[in-house]
Protein backbone atom coordinates (compact mmCIF):
# COMPACT_ATOMS: atom_id res chain seq x y z
CA UNK A 1 0.00 0.00 0.00
CA UNK A 2 1.22 3.46 -0.69
CA UNK A 3 1.60 5.95 2.13
CA UNK A 4 -1.31 8.25 1.21
CA UNK A 5 -3.70 5.34 0.87
CA UNK A 6 -2.61 3.93 4.23
CA UNK A 7 -2.97 7.33 5.93
CA UNK A 8 -6.47 7.68 4.49
CA UNK A 9 -7.59 4.16 5.35
CA UNK A 10 -6.29 4.21 8.92
CA UNK A 11 -7.98 7.58 9.41
CA UNK A 12 -11.30 6.18 8.19
CA UNK A 13 -11.12 3.12 10.43
CA UNK A 14 -9.89 5.03 13.49
CA UNK A 15 -12.61 7.67 13.30
CA UNK A 16 -15.26 4.95 13.21
CA UNK A 17 -14.14 3.62 16.59
CA UNK A 18 -14.69 6.96 18.32
CA UNK A 19 -18.45 6.30 17.98
CA UNK A 20 -18.41 2.98 19.84
CA UNK A 21 -20.80 2.47 22.75
CA UNK A 22 -19.34 2.80 26.24
CA UNK A 23 -19.28 -0.96 26.84
CA UNK A 24 -17.01 -1.45 23.82
CA UNK A 25 -14.76 1.45 24.81
CA UNK A 26 -14.02 -0.39 28.08
CA UNK A 27 -12.79 -3.57 26.36
CA UNK A 28 -9.08 -4.45 26.34
CA UNK A 29 -7.09 -6.60 23.96
CA UNK A 30 -5.27 -8.28 26.89
CA UNK A 31 -5.65 -8.15 30.66
CA UNK A 32 -3.79 -5.18 32.12
CA UNK A 33 -3.48 -3.38 28.79
CA UNK A 34 -5.09 -0.13 27.69
CA UNK A 35 -8.77 -0.27 26.85
CA UNK A 36 -10.19 0.96 23.54
CA UNK A 37 -10.92 4.43 25.00
CA UNK A 38 -7.31 4.79 26.14
CA UNK A 39 -6.01 3.57 22.77
CA UNK A 40 -8.10 6.17 20.94
CA UNK A 41 -6.84 8.95 23.21
CA UNK A 42 -3.30 7.70 22.68
CA UNK A 43 -3.76 7.70 18.90
CA UNK A 44 -4.91 11.32 18.99
CA UNK A 45 -2.02 12.40 21.23
CA UNK A 46 0.57 10.43 19.27
CA UNK A 47 -0.78 11.89 16.03
CA UNK A 48 -0.20 15.39 17.41
CA UNK A 49 3.33 14.52 18.57
CA UNK A 50 4.26 12.87 15.27
CA UNK A 51 2.74 15.75 13.30
CA UNK A 52 4.88 18.18 15.28
CA UNK A 53 7.97 16.09 14.52
CA UNK A 54 7.21 16.02 10.80
CA UNK A 55 6.72 19.80 10.71
CA UNK A 56 9.96 20.36 12.64
CA UNK A 57 11.93 18.11 10.31
CA UNK A 58 10.53 19.83 7.22
CA UNK A 59 11.18 23.33 8.56
CA UNK A 60 14.32 22.74 10.66
CA UNK A 61 16.07 19.46 9.82
CA UNK A 62 19.02 18.07 11.77
CA UNK A 63 17.66 18.74 15.24
CA UNK A 64 17.21 16.47 18.26
CA UNK A 65 13.58 15.60 18.93
CA UNK A 66 12.63 14.07 22.25
CA UNK A 67 10.56 10.96 22.85
CA UNK A 68 7.39 11.22 24.92
CA UNK A 69 6.23 9.03 27.80
CA UNK A 70 2.98 7.52 26.52
CA UNK A 71 2.08 5.99 29.88
CA UNK A 72 2.65 9.32 31.60
CA UNK A 73 0.39 11.00 29.08
CA UNK A 74 -2.31 8.35 29.64
CA UNK A 75 -2.22 8.79 33.40
CA UNK A 76 -1.58 12.52 33.74
CA UNK A 77 -3.98 13.54 30.98
CA UNK A 78 -6.62 11.20 32.45
CA UNK A 79 -7.54 9.20 29.39
CA UNK A 80 -10.28 7.44 31.36
CA UNK A 81 -12.38 10.60 31.79
CA UNK A 82 -11.14 13.08 29.17
CA UNK A 83 -13.91 13.71 26.59
CA UNK A 84 -13.37 11.38 23.65
CA UNK A 85 -15.11 13.78 21.24
CA UNK A 86 -12.37 16.38 21.74
CA UNK A 87 -9.63 13.94 20.77
CA UNK A 88 -11.71 12.65 17.86
CA UNK A 89 -11.72 16.17 16.42
CA UNK A 90 -8.01 16.64 17.14
CA UNK A 91 -7.15 13.33 15.49
CA UNK A 92 -9.28 14.09 12.42
CA UNK A 93 -7.86 17.56 11.82
CA UNK A 94 -4.26 16.59 12.45
CA UNK A 95 -4.51 13.52 10.22
CA UNK A 96 -5.84 15.76 7.46
CA UNK A 97 -2.80 18.01 7.91
CA UNK A 98 -0.45 14.98 7.94
CA UNK A 99 -1.96 13.83 4.64
CA UNK A 100 -1.44 17.29 3.17
CA UNK A 101 2.20 17.37 4.30
CA UNK A 102 2.76 13.87 2.95
CA UNK A 103 1.36 14.89 -0.43
CA UNK A 104 3.74 17.84 -0.53
CA UNK A 105 6.91 16.53 1.13
CA UNK A 106 7.06 12.71 1.27
CA UNK A 107 8.57 12.26 -2.18
CA UNK A 108 10.63 15.44 -2.37
CA UNK A 109 12.05 15.86 1.15
CA UNK A 110 12.04 12.34 2.54
CA UNK A 111 15.80 12.35 3.10
CA UNK A 112 15.73 15.25 5.62
CA UNK A 113 17.13 13.96 8.89
CA UNK A 114 16.75 14.43 12.63
CA UNK A 115 17.93 12.67 15.75
CA UNK A 116 15.32 10.98 17.91
CA UNK A 117 16.33 10.97 21.58
CA UNK A 118 15.83 7.19 21.90
CA UNK A 119 16.16 5.69 18.42
CA UNK A 120 18.88 7.87 16.92
CA UNK A 121 19.17 9.13 13.36
CA UNK A 122 15.90 9.11 11.43
CA UNK A 123 14.54 10.62 8.22
CA UNK A 124 11.34 12.39 7.31
CA UNK A 125 10.44 9.30 5.28
CA UNK A 126 10.91 7.16 8.41
CA UNK A 127 8.62 9.44 10.41
CA UNK A 128 5.83 9.46 7.83
CA UNK A 129 6.01 5.67 7.69
CA UNK A 130 5.99 5.49 11.50
CA UNK A 131 2.71 7.43 11.52
CA UNK A 132 1.04 4.80 9.36
CA UNK A 133 2.64 1.86 11.19
CA UNK A 134 1.76 3.24 14.63
CA UNK A 135 -1.90 3.82 13.74
CA UNK A 136 -2.24 0.39 12.09
CA UNK A 137 -0.58 -1.29 15.10
CA UNK A 138 -3.12 0.18 17.53
CA UNK A 139 -6.02 -0.51 15.18
CA UNK A 140 -5.10 -4.19 15.34
CA UNK A 141 -5.24 -3.99 19.14
CA UNK A 142 -8.66 -2.33 18.97
CA UNK A 143 -9.94 -5.01 16.60
CA UNK A 144 -8.60 -7.67 18.93
CA UNK A 145 -10.31 -6.05 21.93
CA UNK A 146 -13.61 -5.92 20.09
CA UNK A 147 -12.96 -9.47 18.86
Amino acid sequence: MDLLHELTETRRETLGYFALPEEDLQKTYQPGKWNVRQLLHHLADAESVLYDRVRRVIAEPKQVIWAFDQDGWCQQLDYLTFPLEINKNIYASIREAVIQLAQTHYATASDKTFVHSETGLRTLKDEFEKITWHNAHHLSQIRQALG
